[in-house]
């Protein structure tokens, strides 16, 4: 069982998002503790924050006084409503919030079922609860319940090998953040590339993309970077993540210095990579089967293109190097332009059975795979026996930057864009 503890300042916000789910059937409020129930069992967001506002008013001085936590068994345990329930308030109770006001909620939106917990980090008398070393607190906690109620274990969960590093994000699968997250905190140590689209280049490998973002900050532009996962088509399917929740490797500042150690590439490491491509060039007749003989040979090609169809960009990943190079990095004959040209051309000569250049003893049918999969380096990666042992990486990979909840952070953000245009009006 993985928990995710988040805090934030607004307790309407939390218990909103989760109410939300509610209302659409897709969760439904486990148990009240410490707070005003109703007759009939229904409650409105405005009902729920009442039992928390005798907390809020006598806060002394703490500005992030909501406490959102979420409870994450294993997909494969089967967790009955009342267990949920026991194992919320041992889990408070041991982390000190035993006494507090708190809702749990559980969410079925997911093929994951989990619950939230809402509560608030400030005691009656507006004291801030104690939550020195409270992410190694939760993990030794999370242990002892996963024995207590037969619970698949998260480090064994990890030692099978069904951890998510360098996996391909699933949307589906839920937990989308540790998901991007567990690529992104990596990548960086195996790969180079020279820009944001080689970059994004990489991280569509994966079902990710990042963006940069831009706002007007008191007449000063400041810059952030987006993350989002990625559907089968390329699309996006989910509420932004905030680079900062990822840690300051997935943030602009050092992904550019990543950019410029990356720019010094060998001649030598670019003519092996342009090598290969020449020889898919010469054995094949259209895109796929070039795409795909580069993909037998450690290559990646990721094509860009607009709605006409036009091809405007092209940049291959070489596993073989590590190097994410656009085509024009290697030479004019393999920029965006030429390729448009030629893959035009042979897609139109493809219903034309002209034969491919072969030479002796090259057999295409060997080398050629049916569909595009990662490179076989990442299989070393995906074996969680190779970081068992380190705790800063078990630990980041369970724990760190599973702060708010993006949807409740999305909820916010609007939340504030129209209370500013309400002032701007006024």
């Amino acid at each position: 069982m993985i928990a995710k503890i988040g805090h934030g300042s607004k307790m309407y916000g939390a218990l909103r998002y989760n109410h939300i789910k509610v209302l659409q059937n897709k969760g439904e409020i486990l148990y009240l503790h410490n707070m005003f129930e109703s007759s009939d069992g229904n409650y409105t967001t405005g009902q729920l924050l009442s039992s928390f506002l005798p907390y809020l008013a006598a806060n002394k001085k703490t500005e992030k006084t909501t406490l959102h936590i979420s409870l994450n068994p294993d997909p494969n345990d089967r967790v009955s409503d009342q267990e949920y329930i026991r194992i919320a308030r041992e889990y408070m109770d041991k982390m000190g919030y035993g006494e507090q006001p708190y809702v749990i909620f559980k969410h079925n939106d997911i093929d994951r079922t989990h619950i939230h917990i809402v509560s608030t980090s400030v005691d009656k008398n507006g004291n801030k609860i104690p939550d020195s070393f409270e992410k190694r607190r939760s993990m030794e906690i999370c242990r002892t319940l996963e024995k207590k109620y037969g619970l698949i274990p998260a480090n064994e969960k990890l030692a099978s090998g069904e951890q998510l590093v360098f996996s391909p994000v699933d949307y589906a699968k839920g937990d989308v953040k540790s998901q991007i997250a567990a690529v992104i905190r990596y990548l960086p140590e195996y790969y180079h590339f020279q820009n944001l689209g080689g970059y994004n280049a990489l991280l569509s490998l994966f079902n990710i993309t990042a963006e940069v973002i831009k706002k007007d900050y008191n007449g000063e532009i400041k810059e952030g970077l987006m993350y989002f996962a990625l559907n089968a088509d390329g699309n996006k399917v989910c509420n932004p993540f905030k680079a900062s929740l990822f840690g300051k490797q997935a943030g602009l500042t050092a992904l550019r210095s990543h950019f410029e150690k990356s720019g010094n590439v060998t001649p030598e490491t670019k003519t092996k990579t342009s090598q290969i491509i020449s020889q898919a060039l010469n054995l094949t007749t259209n895109e796929r089967d070039f795409k795909n003989y580069l993909i037998s040979h450690g290559i990646n090609t990721v094509l860009r293109r607009n709605e006409q169809g036009r091809l405007y960009g092209i940049t291959f990943i070489d596993h073989n190097t590590r190097q994410v190079l656009n085509g024009s990095h290697l030479g004019k004959q393999y920029s965006a332009n030429v390729f448009h040209e030629l893959f035009s051309d042979k897609n139109n000569n493809e219903n034309r059975n002209i034969e491919p250049k072969v030479p002796e003893n090259n057999d295409l049918s060997n080398t050629i795979p049916i569909k595009e999969e990662l490179h076989p380096f990442f299989e070393f990666l995906m074996n969680a026996g190779n970081i068992i042992g380190h705790w800063d990486i078990l630990n980041s990979l369970l724990l760190n930057g599973l702060a708010e909840d993006p949807e409740e952070q999305m909820f916010e953000f609007n939340m504030k864009k129209k209370k500013k245009r309400g002032q701007n009006r006024n």
